[in-house]
């Protein structure tokens, strides 16, 4: 049994460590844990819308995370001194906050330059509803990247470094890949996602651009679909019934 204990290490991907004497500790070291529970999530939309949009932004995920190692192995810059924590790997840039940078800069530039939500029917709540998103979406990389700060995995340096690469990176892929080839479907960008949308490969996966047909990315039409063969049902039944 010594033996064994003395090769059991802990699993960083998940292992938190923070105050217990401090209830916004905890919290903080509920919510550092926002990459690895949007990986998930990411990969259960793309299997079941196969959503262009939403496969592209977890490549590009994927992306910022190669990027992220690339950077810590040419800086190398420690953790924090008076962290005691143990760490393996290097501290800069702050890869959570990276993280949650890249995903709140795609996910805003998403909603603002082509999502549509529905309507309320009045154009100010409509318009409140949007930034609250966005502010929504803000506050939480920013509380992301200061849990890292605060729970002692990264100096603040750190953590706003990795916040700025992770925001430019986001924009940055989102116009390429998104943005442009929507204006400008001519372009290269352009040209690029039209034989991605109509390789074989897509049209076998059932690869579809809902953005590019739809304003809210079909989610209207669809469920009008549902409605409507759901009520058809639901007649027949009743018809049923009474006969």
């Amino acid at each position: 049994m010594t033996d064994l204990a003395a090769h059991r290490v802990s699993l960083e991907l998940t292992h938190v460590i923070y105050d217990a004497s401090s209830d916004i500790s905890f919290l903080l070291a509920l919510l550092t844990l926002s990459p690895i529970l949007l990986m998930p999530a990411y990969a259960v939309l793309a299997v079941q819308t196969r959503e262009l949009t939403i496969i592209n932004m977890w490549a590009g995920q994927f992306l910022s995370e190669g990027l992220n190692l690339v950077l810590k192995r040419i800086f190398k810059q420690e953790r924090p001194d008076d962290s005691q924590l143990h760490l393996n790997g290097y501290g800069f840039p702050s890869s959570h906050s990276q993280y949650m940078g890249y995903f709140s800069a795609f996910l805003i530039c998403h909603m603002y330059f082509r999502h549509r939500f529905a309507s309320t029917g009045f154009v100010m709540l409509d318009q409140l509803f949007r930034v609250a998103v966005y502010l929504g979406l803000a506050v939480w990389c920013t509380i992301v990247a200061y849990s890292r700060v605060n729970l002692l995995y990264h100096t603040p340096h750190q953590a706003k470094w990795g916040l700025g690469i992770g925001v430019v990176l986001g924009v940055s892929h989102y116009v390429c890949t998104e943005l442009l080839p929507a204006k400008l479907p001519d372009s290269m960008f352009g040209r690029i996602r039209s034989a991605i949308v109509n390789h074989p490969i897509s049209v076998w996966l059932q690869l579809r651009d809902g953005w590019g047909v739809w304003a809210d990315g079909g989610r209207e039409v669809e469920w009008k679909q549902w409605r409507t063969k759901w009520l058809k049902q639901h007649a027949r039944l009743a018809g049923k019934k009474t006969t």
